[in-house]
């Protein structure tokens, strides 16, 4: 059987979370901290640990058969890669900020100034369709103090919570792109038997994330108005009790309708409610 090789970022914002998605998968692996490529020991699995603008030309060559990286760096690398999965996390916007006493408000006032950035392509993009012509000055790392040194009248970074803008005296004024991980694979061999094996466990563990688990004890005079609120995953599951007038029900919920959800179970009558974190939901 092949061995599939996955690239993930080395260091940086997106190392973390991706090793803790690949164990949560239920891969097996050891001394990623001190190696650069990793075996899996309870599947067909290497691991690659590589500079993340690396990532996306390994996975186009063919030298990884899929890696995880940010669609910032997929966009600014121009690569020809095929998206296989959102993962949800590395979330950030790649913004426009200038200082805070710049007379520059709007994108049209960037005509014919200079831009510090360490993504050129994007940026060059985005200025193409305004149709502004500015200097765009391409810096690697600490892109938020060209200002600050006259190298700069703007930056273009990406901008997770903003306290670095503000601790460099700088504000956002315009959001160019969104960002977030993206599992990418060669085009033409997205579909191979164990790169789809690796997605569906991807997938259960994202789903799992995304939802909760609950059970809850209601009157059967009430379970209806319950089981309106509670669509699961397909339906709920009813479980007679010992009191035959009294019933538990078991389902699944999104966790960003959580509190809302628990609120207004309590109000049609359910009473004891039990929530416990999923670790995977396959489908």
């Amino acid at each position: 059987m092949k061995t599939l090789k996955i690239a993930i970022q080395k260091s940086g914002r997106l190392n973390e979370k991706s090793v803790e998605l690949l164990k949560n998968c239920g891969l097996n692996f050891e001394n990623y901290k001190s190696s650069l490529i990793t075996s899996v020991s309870n599947f067909p699995l290497e691991i690659l640990f590589l500079r993340d603008d690396d990532i996306p030309e390994y996975v186009q060559d063919g030298i990884a058969d899929i890696g995880i990286v940010g669609e910032n760096v997929i966009q600014e690398t121009k690569v020809d890669v095929a998206y296989l999965q959102r993962l949800g996390f590395g979330k950030c916007k790649l913004k426009l900020a200038v200082p805070v006493n710049s007379p520059i408000q709007k994108v049209s006032d960037l005509e014919g100034k200079a831009i510090a950035t360490s993504y050129p392509n994007i940026l060059n993009n985005f200025l193409q369709k305004e149709d502004i012509k500015a200097d765009i000055k391409t810096i690697s790392g600490s892109v938020e103090i060209a200002p600050g040194l006259g190298l700069s009248d703007a930056i273009f970074d990406i901008v997770s919570t903003g306290s670095t803008l503000k601790n460099n005296g700088l504000q956002p004024f315009a959001d160019v792109v969104s960002s977030e991980a993206i599992l990418i694979g060669r085009k033409g061999e997205e579909n191979t038997p164990l790169i789809q094996e690796l997605i569906q466990r991807i997938q259960s563990v994202l789903r799992a994330k995304d939802n909760k688990y609950i059970v809850l004890n209601v009157e059967k005079v009430n379970l209806e108005k319950v089981v309106q609120l509670l669509p699961g995953v397909k339906s709920p599951s009813v479980i007679t009790l010992a009191d035959e007038n009294w019933v538990a029900v078991h389902t699944v919920i999104p966790e960003k309708d959580f509190w809302n959800r628990i609120n207004e179970l309590k109000g049609a009558g359910a009473q004891g409610i039990l929530v416990m974190p999923i670790e995977k939901i396959i489908m």
